[in-house]
C-alpha cells in the first residue's frame, strides 16, 4: 500500500473511533396520563410513541393509564406526571383547591359527550326535550352530576327534568344495556363505539343526543401540564406539544395506518373499535371556526363560555379566570 493509501485507512480508522466513542444524548423522560385506558381518544400520543415522533424530539415519552379526568388532573398537579389528558372542568375544580394546572392545547375542540340511549321505533329522539323523564345512571362523584342540571337550566328546562341517579361507575354499563336505566353518558372517541358493539352482538343499535346540539359551548379534553413546568423547562413543553400535534396531524391523515401502529403496542384494543374511537376523534379536533390555526389552538370565546358555564354549575367564584386556565404560546 502506498503512503497515501495509508495515510487515508488511518484517517478513516480516526474518525470512525471519533463517531464511535461519541457520547449519546440522553432523552429527556416524560410521563403522560391517559386519564383511561389506551384508545383512540388519544391517538395522537400513542402515534407519536409509536411511529418515534417523541424520540425525534429529544423526549423518552411514557403513557400510563388513568383513572378519570380530575385525578389525572389533580396527579399532574402533584408531580406524579409531567402532562395528561384533562379538561377544563377538572383544571378549574383543581385551581379552586389551589392547584395550578393549565391546558396547553385542546384535542376535543367541541364537547364530545352525549346522552345514548338504545334506540327502539317507540323512542324517538330528535330534541332535548324528547329525554323528558328517562333515567341516566352516573358515577356518585362524575361530573355529569352539576353538569346535566345545569345544561338543563341553560336550556330552560328544570333541573330535574332528567332523572339523573348515583351508580358505581362499575354497574353503569351493565345497567345501561339490560335496560335498568334509559341513558348513558358516552364519549367520542372513547366509549361511544364500544357501547356501539356490545348492542351491536344483540341485534340492538344505539342511539345518540350530543350535549353540543343544545347549548353547551364547551371545550372538551386536551394536554394538561402545570404552571411549574411551564416556567422551568418552556421548551420541553414545546417540543411535546409539536410531537403530540404531529401525531395527532398523522392520525388524521392516516386513520388506518394510524390503528395499526397503535394495535401494534396495544395488543388487547379491538382494532375496529379503535378505528372508530380514532375517526370520531378527528372528527372534533379541528376547529372550522378557529380559522387556519394550528390543531391545539383555543378560541378566548369558546373558552369564556366555557369558564362561565363551569362557574355556574359546580358554583364557583370569580376568581378563576380564563387566562388563568389555559395558553396557546406551545401551539402558535
Amino acid at each position: 500500500m502506498d503512503s497515501i493509501g495509508i495515510v487515508k485507512k488511518i484517517l478513516a480508522s480516526i474518525a470512525l473511533t471519533a463517531v464511535c466513542s461519541a457520547p449519546v444524548l440522553a432523552l429527556d423522560k416524560v410521563k403522560f396520563n391517559l386519564a383511561w385506558l389506551p384508545q383512540g381518544s388519544t391517538g395522537g400520543i400513542l402515534v407519536a410513541i409509536a411511529k418515534g415522533f417523541y424520540a425525534e424530539a429529544g423526549m423518552e415519552v411514557t403513557a400510563m393509564r388513568g383513572y378519570g379526568g380530575q385525578r389525572t388532573v389533580n396527579e399532574i398537579d402533584q408531580g406524579l406526571f409531567d402532562f395528561g389528558y384533562g379538561d377544563p372542568i377538572s383544571i378549574m375544580l383543581n385551581r379552586s383547591q389551589g392547584g395550578k394546572t393549565v391546558m396547553v392545547g385542546t384535542i376535543n375542540t367541541r364537547w364530545p359527550a352525549a346522552l345514548c340511549y338504545i334506540d327502539r321505533p317507540d323512542r324517538k329522539v330528535q330534541k332535548l326535550s324528547d329525554l323528558k323523564g328517562m333515567v341516566l345512571g352516573g358515577g356518585a362523584a362524575s361530573p355529569l352530576q352539576n353538569i346535566v342540571p345545569a345544561w338543563l337550566q341553560a336550556n330552560k328546562l328544570p333541573a330535574d327534568y332528567i332523572k339523573v341517579l348515583r351508580l358505581d361507575p362499575s354497574v353503569i354499563n351493565s345497567s345501561f344495556l339490560e335496560g335498568r336505566i334509559d341513558l348513558a353518558e358516552c364519549w367520542e372517541g372513547a366509549n361511544k363505539p364500544v357501547l356501539e358493539a356490545l348492542l351491536k352482538q344483540d341485534g340492538k343499535k344505539l342511539g345518540a343526543f350530543s350535549y353540543r346540539d343544545a347549548n353547551l359551548n364547551l371545550y372538551g379534553n386536551g394536554i394538561v401540564t402545570t404552571e411549574k413546568l411551564i416556567a422551568t423547562n418552556p421548551d420541553l413543553v414545546k417540543r411535546f406539544v409539536k410531537a403530540t400535534y404531529r401525531g395527532f396531524e398523522y392520525q388524521r391523515s392516516n386513520p388506518k395506518e394510524a390503528a395499526e401502529a397503535i394495535g401494534a403496542q396495544q395488543r388487547l384494543l379491538d382494532k375496529n373499535i379503535l378505528q372508530q374511537q380514532i375517526s370520531e376523534t378527528n372528527l372534533i379536533i379541528a376547529d372550522p371556526d378557529a380559522g387556519n390555526k394550528k390543531l391545539g389552538w383555543m378560541r378566548a370565546d369558546r373558552m369564556q363560555s366555557t369558564v362561565d358555564f363551569v362557574r355556574k354549575a359546580f358554583q364557583l367564584d370569580g376568581a378563576i379566570k380564563p387566562g388563568d386556565i389555559y395558553t396557546n404560546q406551545f401551539v402558535e
